[in-house]
């Protein structure tokens, strides 16, 4: 990860990890229920939401904490269940190996760097043993799988450990696959589920908001053998394939379906702002006046050329940005095109900035300009009256160093962003409604994280990076704090739709983040 940090708060004390205490003490007089549900054999289906992954790994003490986990223990307080069996990684360090060679990474902790700020790093206090290759037996109730969109639930082969290099096959699902063909849907049918939870579709847009949107939106294609990682999925496609996987699961038990969230709400999209450009005075109208000379200049261009006067100065006004003294935002590549031949602009209020993003990079000039003494020497030749050579254009207008592609978010990719998420949300709340199903709609949860922050006894749980205590090191996925709010928001829909009364976790038992010196 690159130095994003600086926009760390100071850490409060109680931002760090504690253990869990996973059982709420029952007042007296208070009876719980399973009502009209069978919690006896509960199997949750999902991603790696589903699983517990956080910090950017899956280790030992994430799964502790996965919501499904949490919600396991409170149902055995309503009713006898047969347990709840997760397939455990080796160890804490979070990282995998196929066949003695790591091929994830480990773990992110919280480490002091040398300048006395927090930033995340990845853990290096002990190597990870956890290889695919030593396959786990027997069933598992959670069938969460890291990685996997909606369509990767139904395909054959999925969890085969012969495929994973190649990227055909997950090394998560290898693990613990039944057979080498089995699918993750068939292996959580064959156990029997008396009640299910369902979370599957956030890798459907995830993977394409991740790069920058550097994939595609397949509209129109339903054949997933065509798509790439970062590809948004064709919304037909994944009501299809949600279809058949819900339906699957309700024939043989009630459970409760989970909508996607908005991705673009979550840190790794909301922690570095776009207008963090700070520039003192001189350095605005420094700027301000390379643009404007830009802009002339390729005015000029246009002229001489034989574009109208009008013409060539209204193309050619787009370039004359304005600079203030304080925060402004940075410049952004695009797409050349007839209306912006030079191929870039301003970035927008809306447009997202990755968390990834390189910061000594932006200190440096990119987002902006490198005014290199080649660019110096033309804005002197346009200071003293003269006209730049062709060649001398080229170096001024090559001085701008707009954010690429796969640094931001731009209005066009959130648009593909929100579009995809509504429409998959709308299946999968067709689906809850057609088959009498709970629904909890994670994408109003998420967003309440985001805009006010959720109270619980001893606080406010928030998506801030770091210091919210609902996100973990990676921006993306939740701390135990924040699975346990999943699961509450679960156990309120359950309560509601078939008339239990599961008592809820306790948010504020539950960890954040790890503090460690002990980093690679």
């Amino acid at each position: 990860m690159k130095n994003y940090y600086k926009y760390i708060a100071i850490l409060a004390l109680g931002v760090v990890s504690c253990e869990p205490e996973l059982e709420n003490a029952i007042e007296d007089g208070e009876v719980y229920s399973n009502g009209q549900a069978d919690f006896s054999n509960y199997v949750a289906v999902g991603n790696s939401l589903t699983a517990g992954y956080a910090d950017g790994a899956l280790y030992i003490t994430g799964q502790e904490n996965s919501y499904p986990n949490i919600l396991a223990q409170k149902f055995a307080v309503t009713q006898q269940t047969d347990g709840f069996t997760q397939p455990l990684m080796n160890d804490n360090a979070g990282g995998l190996l196929l066949g003695g060679t790591q091929i994830t990474q480990n773990r992110f902790v919280l480490a002091v760097g040398a300048n006395g700020q927090p930033r995340p790093a990845r853990y290096g206090g002990a190597a990870p043993t956890t290889d695919i290759t030593n396959k786990l037996s027997g069933s598992f109730n959670n069938m969460g799988v890291p990685g996997a969109k909606s369509y990767h639930l139904v395909a054959p082969g999925y969890g085969n450990v012969a495929g994973v290099p190649s990227g055909l096959a997950n090394p998560y699902f290898a693990r613990f696959a039944s057979a080498d063909n089995a699918t993750v849907l068939a292996d959580a049918l064959a156990q029997d589920p008396t009640f299910f939870t369902l979370w599957i579709g956030n890798n459907d847009v995830l993977g394409y908001a991740t790069s920058g949107g550097t994939g595609e939106f397949q509209l129109g294609n339903t054949d997933f053998a065509s798509y790439g990682a970062n590809d948004i999925t064709d919304p037909t496609a994944f009501s299809m394939v949600y279809g058949q996987i819900a339906g699957a699961l309700a024939q043989t038990a009630d459970g409760v379906l989970l909508t996607i969230p908005d991705v673009t709400s979550a840190p790794y999209f909301t922690t570095v702002p776009n207008n963090a450009l700070a520039l003192d005075a001189a350095t605005a109208a420094q700027l301000t006046g390379y643009f404007q000379a830009v802009a002339g200049v390729f005015a000029g261009g246009l002229m001489a050329q034989g574009v109208p006067a009008e013409q060539a100065q209204a193309l050619a006004s787009q370039y004359a940005i304005q600079f203030n003294e304080g925060p402004n935002r940075f410049l952004i590549d695009v797409p050349v095109t007839q209306a912006n031949p030079l191929g870039f602009r301003q970035m927008t209020e809306n447009e997202l900035l990755l968390l990834t993003i390189d910061q000594t990079a932006l200190a440096g000039g990119y987002g902006s300009v490198q005014l290199t003494q080649e660019v110096g020497e033309v804005l002197a030749i346009l200071q003293a009256g003269g006209s730049p050579t062709p060649e001398q254009a080229q170096i001024l207008f090559g001085a701008v160093s707009g954010i690429d592609d796969k640094d931001a978010l731009d209005s066009e990719e959130l648009q593909y962003i929100s579009q995809a998420t509504n429409l998959f949300n709308d299946a999968i709340e067709a689906n809850a409604e057609t088959l009498g199903l709970g629904l909890v709609d994670v994408n109003e949860t998420l967003s309440q994280l985001k805009d006010q922050g959720i109270p619980f006894d001893g606080g406010v749980i928030t998506s801030d990076f770091v210091t919210g205590g609902a996100f973990s090191l990676d921006g993306i996925h939740l701390t135990p704090r924040g699975y346990a709010v999943i699961a509450n928001e679960i156990i309120t829909e359950i309560n509601a739709t078939y008339g239990s009364n599961v008592p809820k976790a306790d948010v504020g038992s539950y960890g954040t983040v790890t503090l460690s010196q002990d980093v690679q």
